[in-house]
């Protein structure tokens, strides 16, 4: 079949197969690029688990992993498979072409597919470390979902985009309509708190290293970390001072129990404040759009701009395995610096403040974070023939 993007609001219905081996093939020969600075670190990971590994920052962490430091990786991901007549989804070509370049190198990957938040996939994958890997040495936590079916009660749990205390009316841009224009949120309810944490705080995280623990997959020193955004003024309102926000501290004191209970196999565990970047995720979000056209037009011009894969290099060479990795306060890893300094955030306040209707395509990178959206979906790939003939169904 010939396949052209199909754009619905926020998400892209179907999926480029050739497109998205594209986008796996660039991150695998940045990572291959710097093998100085992974050759630098006199730690490094051997076994590594990526909870979420298909697409974003997820897809960047085992791609790091495996061609960095030619780690043997474990995957999670849930991912629907292609048939003769639809595609299937982005994350699920991305891991095919993950698989062929691990293939290639001789290096151990394998994938399993379903529910991260069930138990029973939690099993699944500790029978394959105790099968093919032993122990883990690296646990990456990359899971976006709006919803969370609990394993203990079975009760399901929806995410809810909302502030907290009082309503908030900010700037955002509809990428349909092409069109900024203010958008009206009212707080979120008690109940509405409570079920966000359960979807996006640390309550699963806590819930994988207590089962790999008790089943002997944790090596000793195993590093893991959760991946989070904290933003700045422009975006507390909705990532601070919000739903997600609270989530966000329920994260933070995930990584204090982890440590804890682990603490007889010196496991370390930190938060990781990533960059804003258009993901599946942030696309949902709103204000999101408007805020990452802005700072793509400014981080560009400042030569500071980062993907995914820069991030995540920095992150592993830096942070994860540096002799001494920088934290903040609440000891995270921040790898979002180029974006929150004071200096560069300036740059981006002033022209949230002179951004309208009229001037949003002057002062925004708009080409820019649509140009990304769409390469999620492996679409607008230099040296892709979007117009050949593409057979869809791909296998791992």
């Amino acid at each position: 079949m010939i396949i052209k993007p199909k754009v619905r609001g926020f998400i892209c219905t179907n999926a480029h197969p050739a497109g998205c081996a594209k986008s796996v093939d660039n991150q695998v020969n940045y990572i291959k690029s710097q093998a100085d600075r992974f050759d630098a670190n006199h730690r490094k990971p051997k076994n590594v688990l990526v909870i979420g590994c298909s697409t974003g920052y997820g897809l960047a962490s085992r791609i790091t992993a495996a061609f960095g430091y030619h780690a043997n990786t474990l995957g999670v991901c849930f991912e629907k498979p292609p048939t003769e007549r639809k595609t299937g989804t982005a994350g699920w070509y991305n891991t095919a072409a993950f698989h062929q370049h691990a293939r290639a190198a001789g290096q151990y990957a394998q994938t399993l597919n379903g529910d991260a938040f069930s138990t029973e996939l939690k099993q699944q994958a500790i029978e394959t470390i105790k099968a093919d890997l032993g122990q883990v040495d690296l646990v990456i936590y990359s899971l976006a979902s709006p919803r969370r079916t609990d394993p203990m009660t079975g009760e399901t749990f929806k995410s809810t985009l909302k502030p907290v205390g009082q309503a908030y009316v900010t700037k955002t841009y509809d990428t349909d309509k092409d069109r900024v224009h203010e958008v009206h949120l009212e707080p979120a309810t008690e109940q509405e708190i409570h079920d966000t944490v359960k979807v996006m705080g640390g309550e699963d995280w806590e819930l994988w290293m207590d089962a790999l623990g008790e089943a002997g997959c944790l090596a000793e020193g195993c590093e893991t970390t959760a991946y989070t955004y904290i933003g700045k003024a422009l975006t507390w309102p909705i990532y601070g001072q919000a739903t997600i926000g609270k989530a966000k501290e329920d994260l933070d004191r995930a990584t204090n129990m982890i440590r804890a209970k682990h603490m007889g196999l010196k496991v370390d565990a930190h938060v990781s404040s990533l960059k804003a970047l258009v993901t599946q995720a942030s696309s949902a979000i709103p204000v999101m759009p408007l805020y990452i056209s802005l700072i793509y037009k400014v981080m560009k011009q400042e030569g500071s701009h980062q993907g995914c894969i820069e991030q995540i290099a920095g992150l592993y060479a830096d942070r994860l395995y540096a002799e001494q990795a920088p934290t903040d306060d609440m000891r995270r890893y921040r790898m979002d610096d180029k974006e929150t300094n004071d200096a560069t955030q300036a740059k981006i306040k002033t022209l949230w403040d002179a951004v309208t209707q009229d001037t949003f395509h002057q002062l925004a990178d708009y080409a820019g974070y649509n140009r990304d959206f769409l390469q999620l979906f492996g679409f607008e790939f230099d040296g892709v023939d979007y117009d050949a003939d593409v057979n869809p169904l791909v296998a791992w």
